[in-house]
């Protein structure tokens, strides 16, 4: 395959869409750029890749966009999104003034008066039903110094845990499976491993659409290389089938089973390297028929035993190609394809995964599984040869998972349960450790439960709209609107969520504040404010530390206005530092263009757990995963089964519904539904349905039809080959259309260790409007 880099994106930014820019938005080849006074450098505001931007201001706003040819993350090129970051910050309907709800509905009131509302019910709700009836619900796109704030004002303020973030419903299960794995969550690879593997195997990720950026990376690799081989493993042909080697369409949640298979066969082939397990690994086993988290209060924690190299041999010695061929609808001979791959010893090999794998009921497992696959064969901690979980917030890595912005969770991997964590934490905030909580309270799906059961009675909702994006999303929109609940949401434009609102803030935006964001490879990157916000827009951060001040709490949050976000930052990196997760100086953020922890002497780090690279490992160690104390530096090769999912198609709902994003858009639409080119492109949701199942319904391409499942409906315009092909008895929506919800159908299923659902799989009927 001859395509280069840019030609690949330029395919996918083709069109209508590329002809005209949002006014006065203009995009221009960067080079031009780079020594042009006036220029100034952020991180995009889309996905965890973390593509550095260009920005030139003229008469007050964002005048033209490139991509930043300094940022080894893309080296000048961007997506169709990136181009379009300045269109964002201006569509017609911002929220530019403080709403409260009336009997007349919301109406416009002062910042004093919406910031003493929002203290006076918060500390009303704390003083009446304790730390349980607050929560703050956040998300992968706040900034570093948001998701602190939040975290010092609940924790270390309020002695709540009741702080969740929407990462929960994209990354939790990346998280526990590199916990249970590796002792620590942080990707041990770089995105330079694209650049230098010999096969990429995507498992359930259409990179093409959804991290355009780092497929070409791989797409030039292959033309550089033509042995490079790209295999796309999943449940639905998408843009990325065409640029694959390999397809290998398997029935959903069968990619259990298919993991398994794959190292039975590297076994029988006696192609497991056995020096590296000897020297780096452990097995393990646990708890097997574990549940799907449907009930209120559902409570699971995994009980592990120590096993041997022998159980795992005769765990494995089920998943034949013969019985996987049968539980995963793949032929016998792409079975043994995939296993040429991962155990042949000259292939360097890249796994890559992103919500395929994690917005799955078994999401720890199946990370564990393709864990499994490296530490088998040794292909971990070498150049081209690394798991790796995208990402696909900004700031879900560097705010939500290295912040620490859920329930259990501290600063860098460390964890309420912890006497010696508190006591860190207490230290730093200057409070006894006795103030903060050590229980865990409600990860997210329970959090919105217990908010429609009323044992939470105030929420704070920032930068996300979980009234679009939550699983059976009925259900909680329902609970927000019951009496006696108070929420407050911050946000740029009006959402659904805002319509639930009884307290509106309308938040300044991306470069309209100073910020810092983490990325998929562990790089911290820092902007300066570049624009100024509109009049009557605040950071998110600065509004929390307002509430906070106001609810007595000015002991935790005595910060300069003009130097808050470098404060916040540098007394956060204390947490990190000699815990090898240790971030760069602010000072230093600002002169790069980012650097990947952990950061020691000024020096980053390219991989992780590798001698001569991460300071950490030690003269003569080689590879050693230092995190996993409980292991004495050893990784963990898990015995996990296939299991079924939790609902799979009836006579009654008889196709499975898979949901999922577009190229176009980003995650709920409320950014790039306001930008004309963007929004004309594609307009609007839709349904992929096999042709052979439209034309047993009888609908025609184009036609609407009705979905449903015992949740809920939502009508549709249906595509028989569009970007995406789906097999028969599957049929696939994006989830960007909050005019057409598909989050009504939805289960809110989730796997019970990382407690993120599972949005790829339920049962549903389809008929003709």
């Amino acid at each position: 395959m001859g395509i280069s880099r840019r030609d690949f994106l330029q395919m996918l930014s083709s069109g209508a869409i590329m002809a005209a820019l949002p006014t006065p938005v203009r995009a221009f080849e960067s080079e031009v750029f780079d020594s042009h006074s006036g220029w100034q450098k952020a991180p995009c505001r889309f996905c965890g890749v973390g593509c550095g931007v260009q920005l030139h201001v003229k008469n007050g706003r964002i005048a033209a966009v490139v991509g930043d040819r300094r940022s080894p993350v893309n080296k000048g090129l961007l997506c169709i999104k990136g181009y379009s970051l300045p269109g964002i910050l201006y569509g017609e309907d911002r929220l530019t003034t403080p709403l409260i709800r009336t009997p007349r509905g919301l109406v416009e009131a002062s910042w004093e008066d919406a910031l003493d509302l929002i203290a006076a019910k918060f500390g009303e709700t704390l003083a009446e039903r304790g730390p349980e009836g607050i929560a703050v619900y956040g998300s992968g796109q706040w900034t570093i110094t948001d998701g602190y704030a939040a975290l010092k004002w609940v924790k270390g303020g309020m002695g709540s845990n009741n702080l969740e973030a929407n990462a929960r419903l994209c990354m939790a299960s990346a998280v526990t499976g590199l916990i249970t794995t590796f002792g620590a969550d942080g990707l041990m690879g770089c995105y330079e491993d694209f650049d230098l593997c010999d096969a990429a195997v995507l498992w359930g990720n259409n990179m093409a659409e959804m991290h355009p950026v780092l497929f070409s990376r791989l797409l030039e690799n292959k033309r550089q290389h033509p042995h490079v081989k790209i295999v796309d493993l999943g449940t639905r042909q998408t843009p990325t089938t065409p640029f694959c080697d390999l397809f290998a369409e398997f029935r959903p949640q069968s990619d259990l089973a298919l993991a398994n298979g794959i190292a039975h066969l590297i076994i029988k082939r006696c192609q497991h390297d056995a020096e590296f397990i000897r020297d780096h690994v452990v097995f393990s086993a646990g708890e097997q028929d574990i549940g799907y988290g449907l009930q209120d209060g559902f409570r699971f924690k995994d009980q592990a035993r120590g096993a041997t190299f022998e159980e795992y041999v005769d765990f494995v010695a089920d998943y034949t190609p013969e019985n996987v061929s049968q539980i995963s609808g793949l032929p016998v001979e792409k079975i043994e394809q995939l296993a040429d791959i991962y155990s042949s010893p000259e292939t360097k090999v890249v796994s890559l995964w992103c919500m395929g794998v994690n917005q799955h009921t078994r999401g720890t497992w199946m990370n564990n599984l393709i864990y499994n696959l490296h530490l088998l064969t040794g292909k971990i901690g070498r150049p081209g040869s690394t798991p790796f979980s995208l990402t696909g917030q900004p700031s879900a890595c560097g705010t939500v998972r290295e912040v620490g912005t859920l329930t259990h969770r501290l600063p860098a991997d460390m964890v309420v349960m912890d006497a010696q964590h508190r006591a860190l934490a207490g230290e730093i905030w200057g409070i006894p450790a006795s103030q903060i909580n050590p229980k865990p309270s409600f990860h997210t799906m329970e959090m919105f439960r217990a908010l429609d059961r009323g044992v939470i009675r105030a929420m704070w909702i920032q930068v996300t709209n979980p009234f679009v994006s939550l699983p059976n999303v009925n259900r909680y929109r329902e609970g927000a609107l019951k009496e006696d609940r108070f929420i407050v949401v911050s946000d740029v434009y009006p959402t659904p969520t805002t319509e639930v609102a009884d307290v509106v803030l309308p938040s300044a935006m991306w470069v309209e504040r100073e910020g810092v964001f983490g990325n998929s490879e562990r790089r911290t990157q820092q902007w300066e404010r570049i624009v100024a916000p509109p009049d009557g827009c605040l950071p998110d951060d600065w509004q929390m530390i307002e509430v906070a001040r106001r609810m007595g709490y000015q002991h935790l949050f005595s910060y300069e206005r003009q130097t808050y976000v470098r404060d916040l930052y540098e007394e956060y990196r204390r947490f990190t530092l000699g815990s090898g997760m240790d971030l760069g100086r602010y000072g230093d953020l600002r002169k790069t263009r980012g650097l990947r922890w952990p950061v020691v002497d000024g020096k980053e780090t390219q991989r992780r757990y590798v001698e001569g690279s991460d300071p950490y490992v030690k003269p003569g160690e080689g590879l050693k995963f230092y995190k996993n104390e409980k292991h004495d530096g050893k990784a963990v090769i898990w015995l996990r089964p296939y299991e079924p999912a939790a609902e799979e198609p009836d006579d009654q709902y008889p196709f499975w519904l898979c949901t999922g994003r577009v190229l176009e858009h980003w995650h709920t639409g409320s950014m790039t539904r306001r930008v004309p080119q963007l929004h004309r492109a594609q307009p609007a949701a839709y349904v992929e349905i096999n042709p052979d199942d439209a034309r047993r319904l009888g609908v025609n391409d184009g036609d609407t039809v009705r979905l449903a499942s015992r949740r809920g409906e939502v009508s549709l315009p249906c595509k028989f080959d569009g970007k995406g092909k789906v097999p028969k008895g599957v049929v696939f929506v994006p989830f960007f259309d909050e005019d057409r919800i598909i989050n009504k159908l939805t289960l809110d299923a989730y796997c019970p260790i990382s407690a993120q659902p599972d949005y790829k799989k339920c049962a549903v009927k389809v008929e003709r409007a």
